[in-house]
């Protein structure tokens, strides 16, 4: 494990294999473990640099004080690929990390080579036509729900309200006890994100992103997020999109070769 310096923060990162650095953003409760069952496919032509958001593992937060929020993140994410002095990376993000990784080619496309979306969290604005009638209660609620469990004291409690939100009723027994440990290890940054000032995406957004773009989106995910990417995918000119078979939402988890070789294929174009 390293540490880089950025926005007076140490943000935790670990690296591995040689060539162009892919930089990798994990989402909510997980951290740079999460990416572990890719990392001996791509490390095999990339050097893969998956990094800790502020305030996750290995750091111990209680999910007190300020600085979790996405502008934070995305901040924290631009100044660690400057840090990094290697030139334009590539850039892949999942579910939350998704969302930042957005902001970033947004917000800073010359850092940027290519830019991946795995199921980017977040909701679309009145801009895009998907938006309207698209039932998103279930998921305000969700952090909401995990978070008052996990405040309580009931840490297992809420990951699993958080993760069968997400994946259906049932799936928490099914999970690794070294993944839930993970999970466990972030829980109180649930606390964090039910005021992380996420802003919706607009249409404008995304006809704006700059850096060519994969979508990757699982097979088997369910919800708002497939409606979420599809309308961003079209918006985003020149953009591609993997469908993974077999995959639900944590696709690098649960299918990592399919998700790897997308990537791998999309990074050699």
């Amino acid at each position: 494990m390293k540490y880089l310096r950025v926005n007076d923060y140490d943000m935790a990162y670990i690296e591995v294999g040689k060539g162009r650095p892919l930089v990798c953003v994990h989402g909510t409760s997980n951290d740079f473990r999460c990416w572990s069952p890719v990392l001996g496919q791509l490390s095999g032509k990339h050097r893969v640099i998956p990094v800790s958001l502020r305030h996750f593992f290995p750091e111990q937060w209680d999910g007190s004080g300020g600085k979790f929020t996405i502008a934070q993140h995305v901040a924290d994410v631009i100044a660690f690929i400057e840090a990094l002095q290697s030139g334009p990376v590539d850039l892949w993000g999942h579910s939350r990390g998704g969302h930042i990784a957005f902001r970033v080619a947004q917000q800073r496309p010359e850092l940027l080579r290519k830019l991946i979306l795995a199921e980017p969290a977040g909701e679309l604005d009145a801009s895009f036509a998907e938006a309207e009638g698209l039932d998103l209660s279930s998921d305000r609620l969700r952090v909401p729900v995990a978070a008052e469990k996990i405040a309580g004291g009931d840490i297992d409690g809420g990951l699993k309200s958080f993760v069968e939100s997400i994946n259906g009723q049932g799936t928490w027994s099914l999970i690794p006890q070294s993944v839930k440990q993970e999970l466990r290890d972030n829980a109180c940054t649930l606390l964090g994100q039910i005021n992380d000032q996420r802003r919706p995406y607009t249409r404008a957004e995304a006809q704006a992103i700059s850096v060519p773009t994969l979508f990757i989106l699982g097979e088997k995910t369910q919800g708002s997020l497939p409606v979420v990417l599809r309308a961003l995918a079209a918006a985003v000119r020149g953009s591609k999109t993997a469908i993974i078979a077999n995959a639900p939402h944590h696709m690098i988890r649960q299918e990592p070769v399919g998700t790897s070789n997308a990537v791998l294929e999309f990074l050699a174009e």
